[in-house]
């Protein structure tokens, strides 16, 4: 016999097949979206521990010319650092003890660095020993350290 309940057959297949193919769509929009965030945010993360890193080898690098100026004039160093962090180009800013007075872990007594990623947003301060020349500003790669018998100046190497 053919009758309506033949017809709610067909149309109940139909519809569960749509209803399987929306909810597939929306859980795999959520995992590409969820997995996006993911990578942005390790992204992020590595580039701030890199930003660490490099700073505290530059500070370290930068205590080292300022024991050698000592009592010898104008002292030069070259030191090659990575240029990019985690795809980012990164600028190295050095800042006298009031400007460093605000960032947490930096005593008003310390000068330091603020490292910062141009397109990621994040900026790193790093404490230096040295008498710094406030707003010396570089960015990334082969930096020269110029002590100048009082202070520590970051230039560019050409």
């Amino acid at each position: 016999m053919i009758g309506p309940e033949s017809n709610d057959r067909g149309v109940s297949i139909a519809i569960t097949h749509v209803l399987t193919l929306g909810i597939t769509t929306v859980l795999v929009a959520g995992l590409l979206i969820s997995a996006g965030t993911l990578l942005e945010s390790q992204t992020d993360r590595s580039a701030q521990q890199s930003l660490e890193t490099i700073g505290e080898r530059l500070s370290g690098e930068i205590s080292a010319v300022d024991r050698m100026a000592a009592g010898n004039g104008t002292t030069n160093l070259t030191v090659d650092h990575p240029s990019m962090v985690a795809s980012n180009r990164y600028t190295v800013t050095l800042l006298d003890n009031e400007t460093c007075a605000d960032q947490p872990l930096l005593t008003n007594a310390t000068n330091c660095m603020r490292l910062s990623a141009q397109s990621a947003d994040i900026d790193v301060y790093v404490p230096v020993t040295a008498p710094v020349n406030d707003g010396s500003s570089v960015s990334g790669g082969t930096i020269r350290i110029v002590h100048d018998g009082d202070k520590v100046t970051l230039e560019r190497d050409r």
